[in-house]
């Protein structure tokens, strides 16, 4: 038997960093956010040596490891070997060497939620070998969990909940990581409209997110006014957008954009630098309304929404600063498992 996952990455359109802690404990936390034909896939296929191998195929990279209950973190591989660590502790998989492998359809680091969403593919995949009864809020918590204690690692709620709801969804984050998720029933004509107008565009650079988020948190802690108001106004983006989306005013979706990306900045230093202002700049003169940076900025996707036909001319003219535009459709599905 080979045991198989994909969950689905992510686009942020509103509320962005509202549901990192402790801002959304104190304050409470609210994103839209939406899914994308681009996914992270996880796959474990038994084999006949005593060993467990861990390999991620998009990286070449690969561990080999005798079997143990337990396998190191050590800075390589650090994601898959954690899942397995806490599956093992709380589930205990039957002595049986398998390959671990794992492929994402956009780099680390771009801001799509690619870490949170391989954890979830991951733990899909572990839940479809063993039959684990978990639920959709149960996955989500679980693999938050393992980020943030287990191994340390900082960020948000949202990339966990939307890998395993999938679709388009206006989330609320609270104090003791209670996450609300919200799917948003918008009519099918809007979303064809919002899939054509807004463009993925990748910078081509990549960025660690957790400094980012920890000066955020900082932020917080200090009680600095600049960065709590730049996050209440953020909140209060991903209700107009929420509204925006149900009642189908997208020629206000630019505006929207535009708002948050101005709120973001305010949050923490390293969130835009010179590069990402002057790409902002000239995608707005080349027709975009608003945009914004994805995740938690410093690099990675940006995306633009550019109405009408608008967006074949700033795809054009982004090219000079070396980055791409990606096609994708938007999913309504989450977290998928299966058996071959």
């Amino acid at each position: 038997m080979i045991y198989r996952s994909k969950a689905p990455l992510r686009i942020g359109l509103a509320g962005g960093g509202t549901d990192v802690s402790p801002y959304s404990d104190l304050y409470g936390g609210a994103i839209l956010n939406a899914t994308l034909s681009l996914y992270a896939n996880a796959t474990i296929e038994p084999i006949a040596e005593d060993k467990i191998i861990v390999s991620a195929l998009d990286r070449n990279e690969e561990e080999i490891h005798d079997w143990s209950e337990t396998l190191p973190i050590n800075g390589k591989l650090d994601l898959l070997k954690g899942v397995y660590n806490r599956i093992m502790k709380d589930y205990k998989i039957p002595r049986q060497g398998f390959r671990l492998s794992t492929y994402v359809d956009a780099p680390a680091g771009s801001g799509l939620g690619t870490s949170s969403t391989l954890v979830v593919a991951i733990i899909g995949a572990f839940t479809e070998m063993l039959r684990l009864p978990m639920g959709e809020y149960d996955m989500a918590h679980y693999a938050y969990d393992i980020e943030r204690n287990d191994l340390g690692l900082a960020g948000g709620k949202q990339d966990q909940y939307a890998a395993t709801f999938g679709g388009v969804n206006f989330m609320e984050f609270y104090a003791g990581d209670k996450v609300i998720v919200n799917p948003l029933r918008i009519k099918q004509q809007y979303l064809f409209e919002l899939e054509n107008n807004l463009l993925l565009y990748y910078t081509s650079t990549s960025r660690e997110s957790a400094a980012i988020i920890k000066q955020q948190s900082e932020n917080v802690v200090a009680k600095d006014s600049s960065s709590i108001d730049a996050m209440h106004q953020l909140k209060e983006q991903a209700q107009q957008m929420k509204e925006a989306l149900l009642q189908g005013k997208l020629n206000q979706i630019g505006e929207i954009l535009d708002f948050g990306f101005q709120q973001k900045r305010k949050m923490a230093k390293g969130i835009s630098n010179p590069l990402m202002e002057e790409i902002y700049e000239t995608a707005r003169k080349a027709g975009a309304t608003g945009g914004k940076i994805s995740g938690a900025g410093g690099g990675g996707f940006m995306i633009f929404y550019c109405p009408v036909n608008s967006k074949y001319k700033v795809r054009d003219t982004l090219e000079r600063f070396g980055g791409q535009t990606r096609n994708y459709l938007f999913t309504k599905h989450g977290l998928k498992t299966w058996t071959v």
